[in-house]
């Protein structure tokens, strides 16, 4: 299991090698000691490994991330898994702004709260937070999933295409086109496979979630679509 310290490696050797890594590497498990809140830490990942940073990252960690694991033990800063296309990113502290922002895929987990812009234009990620998030989250939220334990900020939604938004505390306000909608059996079915892949089983029941999405007032919507909305 190589263990990299960034107190003594830079943190350009550290992406170097884990780019260079083959897709059928067996070194699987990485630990990443002191980073001291240093940006751009794993970003760009395309092998299945699982990382673990033990301490702060700043900004962009694990952006762009495909395959991989990474773990923080800490907190992160803007745009944590931004852009990110598979694979899992877990935050067992606080994220700040735009949290999850234009991913396409995988799960991001916060054990914490997520500041503003968490999701914004969102395109297939699934985000949950264990917390509360800031003002304008999922802001033209094209799709995916968005759960959050806590409370919403202002303009929640705001202009959202066809995301899903689970909210079990208060929402603040609603952004414009975002209303509430009916939590059907598929959204519960989807939001309890959410919540048990955050680590949270049968700890928080799906009954105590709200759904909103958009109203399809903005834009225009093409029929085949009529059952994601």
């Amino acid at each position: 299991m190589p263990v990299v310290d960034l107190a003594e490696t830079t943190k350009r050797d550290l992406n170097a090698q884990l780019h260079a890594l083959p897709a059928d590497t067996n070194a699987t498990h990485w630990t990443v000691d002191n980073p001291e809140g240093q940006h751009a830490l794993a970003v760009g990942l395309d092998v299945p490994i699982t990382l673990e940073i033990n301490g702060h990252a700043g900004y962009y960690c694990a952006g762009m991330n495909k395959q991989a694991t990474v773990v923080v033990d800490g907190n992160v800063g803007v745009g944590v898994a931004e852009n990110m296309l598979s694979g899992k990113v877990h935050v067992k502290g606080d994220a700040s702004q735009s949290a999850g922002a234009t991913a396409h895929g995988g799960l991001l987990v916060i054990d914490g709260d997520a500041s503003a812009r968490c999701g914004i234009s969102m395109k297939g990620i699934e985000i949950v937070v264990k917390g509360s998030i800031g003002a304008m989250s999922a802001f033209m939220a094209q799709s995916g999933n968005l759960v959050v334990l806590g409370d919403a900020g202002d303009a929640l939604g705001d202009s959202i295409y066809e995301a899903n938004l689970y909210v079990r505390g208060m929402v603040k306000s609603l952004g414009a086109d975002c209303v509430e909608k009916e939590l059907r059996d598929e959204h519960k079915a989807d939001l309890r496979r959410l919540l048990d892949a955050a680590g949270l089983d049968d700890t928080v029941s799906v009954a105590e979630f709200r759904r909103y999405g958009s109203a399809r007032g903005l834009y225009n919507f093409h029929v085949d679509n009529s059952s994601a909305y």
